[in-house]
């Protein structure tokens, strides 16, 4: 059997079956276009070690990022493990590809101060639009999650937030349009206790739009990613902040939990991260100042 056979059948009948549409189309869009150009026309049972490790190899010389190359080769060996447990291929060497080193993006976060500019600006507009920059720098949502709010995830009686979905633009018919989905993983579902300052804010926008979505947009289905990463980016500009990507909201928010004192375990589940320790990885740097405060009482026992 061709390769190409293969990783049409398995993305059929694997992936489309257990991942979700977005997760299938990422995968298709990959195998076509790095596996299949390179791998493609072999037999699988041709895929020896070195012969996956050139193609490894390539990807890197190609000047494809880390990241990328280390997805496409998850696909290749996922796609090779499965047709060795069902006797198709007789024996599959992807567990030898060694894949390139990836450093861990540096985490960025607003200063207070920047914080502070984004507040007042967003306040001083009154526009329930603008409102959700706010949730995130109070909550740790993911923009997918914002978006897909809906008045119903807010219990404004215990002041609690749901997070039970999410959304993502898809390109349909020449134009992007926005998906509703569920949550990246089981564990992004949550319950976040919200600040009492934050929910005075949100029974004012409820008021104001009358819509369905917490964050209205010019159609029912509230507003679309690209268009409120597109409005982010131009309240930076307007208040002269070294431009930062969306999430940069909810580094933000998890950067100042830390700093008041809030503990990991508590801010890892408010993020909706599987375990603590990825939580612990991902945000040490905003512990340091607690690091020396503490070090600093150690320190008080000499002499």
């Amino acid at each position: 059997m061709q390769y190409k056979e293969w990783l049409d059948e398995w993305l059929e009948l694997y992936i489309k079956a257990s991942a979700k549409e977005r997760t299938y189309r990422k995968y298709r869009q990959q195998t076509e276009k790095y596996i299949l150009p390179a791998l493609g026309e072999y037999d699988v049972n041709d895929l020896t070690a070195i012969e996956l490790q050139k193609f490894s190899m390539s990807l890197t010389r190609s000047g494809l990022a880390p990241n990328s190359v280390n997805f496409v080769c998850a696909v290749l060996k996922s796609s090779l493990r499965r047709g060795a447990s069902l006797g198709l291929i007789d024996r599959q060497y992807s567990g030898s590809i060694v894949r390139p080193k990836v450093r861990s993006g540096k985490v960025t976060c607003f200063s207070m101060e920047e914080q502070r500019k984004i507040e007042r600006y967003i306040l001083s507009k009154r526009e329930p639009y603008l409102l959700g920059i706010l949730l995130c720098l109070y909550s740790g949502l993911r923009i997918g999650e914002l978006l897909a709010l809906t008045w119903e995830d807010i219990d404004f009686r215990k002041g609690t937030l749901s997070v039970s979905k999410s959304c993502h633009d898809s390109w349909v018919q020449n134009r992007y349009v926005k998906v509703m989905d569920t949550t990246k993983t089981q564990s992004s579902e949550r319950t976040i206790p919200l600040p009492r300052q934050i929910i005075v804010y949100l029974k004012q926008a409820r008021k104001q739009t009358g819509a369905r979505f917490v964050v209205a947009g010019k159609s029912e289905y509230g507003a679309e990613i690209r268009v409120y990463q597109r409005t982010f980016k131009r309240i930076l500009q307007r208040l002269n902040i070294e431009h930062r990507g969306f999430h940069a909201l909810r580094h933000t928010f998890a950067t100042r939990a830390l700093e008041v004192g809030m503990d990991v375990k508590t801010l890892s589940e408010i993020l909706g991260h599987r375990n603590p320790t990825i939580t612990l990885q991902r945000y040490a740097h905003s512990l340091m100042d607690h690091k020396a405060e503490m070090m600093n009482k150690v320190g008080r026992l000499l002499g």
